[in-house]
């Protein structure tokens, strides 16, 4: 009888399509991911199957977890929900693709080379929470962040500071404008 918390493929040669139904728990520091304050259990549910050709195999199936993430403009947790559905094709990695660069088309996005024959549902999970967060978590769209003179979150408070027109760095180049337009005015 295959193993449930690992996808082997000599297993699914000799049985046939799997299906696999875990819960795993992962701790922030696992997922290596800054703007994750938090996450629960992450369910994973994945039916793997024999592909087209030759060494391919199939895996399609849906991943559900919540968690906190971090804002990205005023730094505040706030909860995230997701469930996402995947569809993966592993092949035998060619070894063309350990020696030089190979180009990939849009069609072949959603393929993963192995060379060992399993893949643990673990990382599987894993791998999929890491798709699902989006790059730059935001609170809500209109989120004000914070205030780049004293800190504070202006979704929450209003400050007294001014802000400035300008980044100072470009003050070198300030005045170039005004001479540019006086020699051309001679």
């Amino acid at each position: 009888m295959p193993d449930k918390d690992i996808i082997v493929f000599d297993d699914i040669d000799k049985y046939g399509s799997e299906t696999y139904e875990r819960t795993y728990q992962f701790a922030v520091s696992e997922l290596d991911r800054i703007d994750l304050a938090a996450i629960g259990p992450v369910a994973l549910v994945a039916t793997a199957s024999k592909g087209d050709l030759v060494g391919e195999y199939l895996a399609d199936g849906s991943t559900t977890f919540t968690g906190d993430l971090t804002c990205s403009r005023c730094v505040e947790p706030f909860p995230f929900a997701n469930s996402s559905e995947f569809h993966l094709r592993f092949r035998p990695r060619p070894a063309v693709l350990a020696e030089n660069e190979v180009e990939i088309t849009p069609d072949e996005l959603d393929i993963e080379f192995y060379t060992e024959r399993l893949i643990p549902l673990r990382d599987l999970a894993a791998e999929q929470v890491q798709l699902s967060i989006p790059m730059k978590p935001l609170c809500t769209e209109s989120c004000l962040g914070l205030c780049p003179q004293c800190g504070a979150n202006r979704n929450q408070e209003s400050c007294s500071c001014q802000s400035k027109a300008g980044d100072e760095r470009w003050g070198a180049l300030a005045g170039i404008r005004a001479e540019l337009a006086k020699k051309n005015e001679q």
